[in-house]
């Protein structure tokens, strides 16, 4: 019988994927662990491989196409196959947006809700839950009968999981492990209404010969639609703090030609180590919130803002207080590369406790960050000047930065944000402490 292609959530926070390129078409055999198409989503432009084996019967999404995650992008048939004229695969019905260059991406009409997040999880608007029921009951998809009921009462895409079972089946851990991830497309009690009007969409009032019209990629529209609802719903409030570097920049440069060209350490390493020390200090700064819990981490998952073309990706250092400053360094490095080439998994940007955006290499003297939801605050780095600064009643010229964090009222007070930020002042200014 026919087997169905489905659009698969390929990362925790896509709803939705756009068709970028099909590698096979129509009447082409397919086997598995081929590339089979490319899908660009919220995050990345990602490959989708071969899992049922036969032939590619059909297209039903073209490349271009806008489909919802557990929408049917294709068919598959054995060879030799007869496929009924009026098949019509589960998750066809809805009709699919074709964008083109130059022409406006669909708006939606009607207010849609968002996830409440759980621990480490990232904030993803829902989808259609006839979609993710479709999904958990597919019987093509390997999982035992408990993973299913877990996965059909959390609402969660049996389509997205790895199963970690005899032959790949999904089990019973992993879909609570999913649904620690934020794989979560639905479930009732996970959803409280919002409502976010949509822009206007009608001709730009300018002369078409005075601008380039640039598509926006999916990258784009998440990164819009994110801070836009971050803004609307998370109550910010900021506090600024400068620092002396005078320390900081000497241990720097005596670490750095110690190390003879086996590693070179940036302030921002420095910096990264520093708040989680600080983390450690002052527990209750590193917290979520949702409706039910404040969520108190007990490790430092510091996410990154690394700009890349198109938009900016946060990828994690995960358990940043326990790793020396040298490995920090590394990693980051190693995480900025791949986040460049497009080829950071899933796990490896969601699940942070506390972000960290750095301007301060382009002359940026302060400014004031969006909070990343569900993290509780997130760390705005200005640039190292020198200033003239008050010492004992004498004005000196000292190295100096400004620090500003943006917290999230509903999870970090005032009081919290502010001995939060003088325990970081603390760790800069005595920069020997992260080295311990």
């Amino acid at each position: 019988m026919p087997i169905d292609i489905f659009m698969t959530q390929l990362s925790p926070t896509m709803t939705e994927g756009k068709i970028a390129r099909w590698l096979k078409k129509e009447g082409d055999p397919l086997e598995s662990g081929e590339v089979m198409l490319e899908v660009e989503t919220d995050k990345a432009t990602m490959e989708v491989e071969v899992i049922d084996e036969g032939v590619l019967h059909k297209i039903i999404a073209p490349e271009g196409t806008l489909v919802t995650v557990g929408e049917a992008i294709g068919v598959i048939a054995e060879e030799d196959e007869e496929v009924p004229a009026d098949y019509v695969p589960e998750g066809a019905g809805q009709e699919p947006v074709l964008e083109t260059h130059g022409t406006p991406a669909a708006v939606e009409a009607e207010p849609t809700p968002t996830v409440v997040p759980a621990p480490n999880e990232v904030v993803a608007p829902a989808v259609d839950q006839a979609a993710v029921e479709r999904a958990a009951n597919d019987k093509r998809i390997k999982a035992s009968p408990l993973a299913r009921r877990l996965a059909k009462q959390k609402g969660i895409n049996l389509a997205a999981i790895t199963g970690t079972g005899p032959r790949g089946r999904i089990v019973k851990a992993d879909v609570e492990k999913a649904a620690k991830r934020g794989i979560n497309l639905g479930g009732a009690e996970s959803f409280v209404p919002r409502e976010i009007r949509p822009l206007p969409t009608g001709p730009m009032p300018y002369h078409a010969d005075e601008y380039d019209a640039i598509e926006n990629s999916m990258m784009r529209k998440a990164i819009a639609r994110r801070l836009t609802e971050s803004k609307q719903q998370v109550p910010h409030f900021y506090l600024s703090l400068d620092v002396e570097m005078e320390r900081l920049m000497d241990l720097r440069a005596q670490l750095n030609e110690a190390a003879d060209g086996a590693f070179k350490l940036s302030v921002n390493d420095f910096i990264v180590k520093a708040v989680s020390k600080a983390l450690v200090d002052v527990p209750a700064a590193n917290a979520s919130w949702a409706d039910s819990h404040t969520y108190q981490h007990k490790h430092a998952h510091i996410s990154i803002a690394v700009a890349i073309e198109g938009g900016l990706i946060t990828p994690i250092v995960r358990f940043a207080e326990q790793k020396s400053i040298v490995d920090i360094s590394n990693e980051i490095k190693e995480l900025a590369g791949k986040a460049r080439a497009g080829e950071l998994k899933p796990e490896e940007y969601t699940g942070g406790t506390f972000s960290i955006s750095n301007l301060g290499m382009y002359g940026i003297k302060q400014f004031q960050a969006i909070v990343n939801p569900p993290e509780g605050a997130i760390l705005a780095v200005g640039g190292t000047e020198e200033r003239v600064v008050a010492e004992h009643g004498q004005a000196v010229v000292k190295k100096m930065m400004t620090l500003t964090l943006s917290c999230d009222h509903r999870v970090v007070d005032g009081a919290v944000g502010a001995e939060y930020l003088n325990a970081l002042k603390k760790h800069i200014e005595c920069p020997a402490s992260v080295l311990i």
